[in-house]
């Protein structure tokens, strides 16, 4: 069985969406890793959108 992970759909190459290097304990990683994938989501996605949710509780819009 294959499982399906979503990740955004935006254009490659073009400059827009600049690459975000963070350094994070293993065992973190593991954990992220684990609850990305139950959610169906690359951990990318799952980590933009915990950021999403977080700028919308304090109020502000996401711009992306």
């Amino acid at each position: 069985m294959s499982i399906t992970i979503k990740r955004d759909r935006q254009p490659k190459g073009a400059g827009k969406a600049p690459a975000f290097q963070i350094r994070i304990p293993p065992e973190l990683k593991e954990q992220f890793d684990t609850e990305a994938k139950n959610d169906g989501v690359s951990l990318a996605n799952w980590l933009k959108e915990l950021g999403r949710a977080e700028l919308q509780k304090r109020g502000i819009e996401p711009k992306g």
